[in-house]
């Protein structure tokens, strides 16, 4: 009999989209603005009105092509997936600039990226790579290529430099300096310039930036999915979140649709508990999911050790009185590493043709969305 019910945000709770379109506005910058490595072909506005982030995100995710194929292997975290399309046209990059500067450009990517390397790769691009042509749509085919899953899929751009540019590297990584700078844009990027240094500690490298958390889109209204979360309350269920979200981003937008206080909040886990246990055991990183332990911890309590949740037994032995709530296939593959159920909502970016996948994978419950989930407890 169920009893602890945890519940992921996006796709769930909030739509996607804004993430989406943070992610795609993240990698447009570093391809195109001056401060990063300034590529020609489109102008850059740290303010673009909505008919522009349309054209963004269809443009570098190749109509969602991208974003498809990386959650089909396993990625749900928006960070991982800014680093994985930028990263790929930086060795794209490199590759075309060995032409004109023979192994220097490449022999970059031997260590690590920060800022000052992008200037570099910035001023040989001005000089030498007019002619760069950014293909987006050739990330799925090369990616494809090879059989990584999840986190395996960043480590995977160390082969895809190997085979581009000849060059014997393992700095693709999510503890990579490249990796950090890509984390960092993405939130100036959602939380605008007014709330970024309370994520990040510092303000924004480019100014300009309004923000998406005010802008959230929620996927059933609001007051409908308060009443439904406390009729589980009221029924004995105890409700938490695990979420790839930061906490100021689960807190601020949950709170003003009301639905915040609804949970126990000794149980709402979030990316910045993963990244301070990542910090904690960095040997045990990345922590994001598929990775279970956002889940894990929320059901032992944020009060509970990193330590004690990271050597949690799993699959754990009361798996039937747990019921993980997720729209993905990350969030799937975490509740079958614990060893409970798993409600599927077909509201994140594939819609209801995720059905067959979540069929294929035996998910015990598929919803049309949140609001089914009455409809499977006792």
């Amino acid at each position: 009999m169920i009893k602890t019910i945890l519940f992921d945000v996006d796709g769930v709770m909030l739509s996607e989209e804004r993430y989406f379109d943070a992610s795609a506005l993240t990698v447009w910058e570093l391809l195109h603005n001056p401060l990063y490595l300034g590529l020609p072909g489109d102008d850059f506005t740290p303010a673009p009105v909505e008919a522009k982030i349309r054209s963004v995100r269809e443009t570098v995710f190749a109509k969602d092509e991208v974003l498809n194929f990386i959650k089909s292997r396993g990625i749900n975290s928006n960070w991982d997936m800014v680093f994985l399309a930028f990263s790929y046209q930086l060795i794209r990059l490199c590759e075309h600039l060995k032409s004109s500067l023979g192994e220097e450009p490449a022999s970059l990517l031997a260590g690590q990226i920060n800022r000052t390397e992008l200037n570099r790769l910035a001023q040989w691009a001005k000089e030498h790579a007019a002619d760069f042509h950014i293909d987006y749509a050739a990330f799925t085919a090369d990616f494809a290529n090879g059989t990584a899953q999840k986190s395996g899929l960043l480590l995977d751009l160390n082969r895809i430099a190997k085979e581009r540019c000849g060059v014997d590297t393992d700095m693709f990584s999510r503890s990579s300096e490249l990796w950090q700078l890509c984390q960092e844009t993405f939130q100036e990027w959602y939380l605008g310039d007014e709330r970024v240094a309370a994520s990040i500690g510092r303000s924004s490298f480019q100014k300009g930036k309004k923000g998406f958390l005010s802008d959230e889109i929620p996927i059933v209204d609001p007051a409908e999915l308060r009443e439904i979360l406390l009729t589980l309350k009221t029924k004995g269920y105890t409700l938490g979140i695990g979420t790839g979200r930061p906490t100021i981003e689960t807190h601020v937008p949950l709170s003003e649709l009301n639905l915040l206080d609804v949970f126990d909040p000794e149980r709402v886990v979030t990316a910045s508990h993963v990244l301070e246990a990542e910090e904690e055991f960095p040997d045990q990183a990345p922590l994001a999911k598929p990775h279970p332990y956002c889940y894990v911890k929320g059901l032992l309590g944020l009060s509970a050790p990193n330590r004690e949740v990271l050597n949690y037994s799993l699959p754990i032995a009361n798996g039937e009185e747990v019921l993980i709530v997720g729209d993905s296939l990350a969030d799937l593959l975490a509740a079958r590493a614990i060893g409970c159920k798993f409600a599927a909502t077909l509201t994140g970016l594939s819609g209801q043709a995720a059905r067959s996948k979540f069929e294929e994978e035996k998910a015990e419950f598929i919803l049309d969305d949140v609001r089914g989930i009455l409809s499977i407890l006792e």
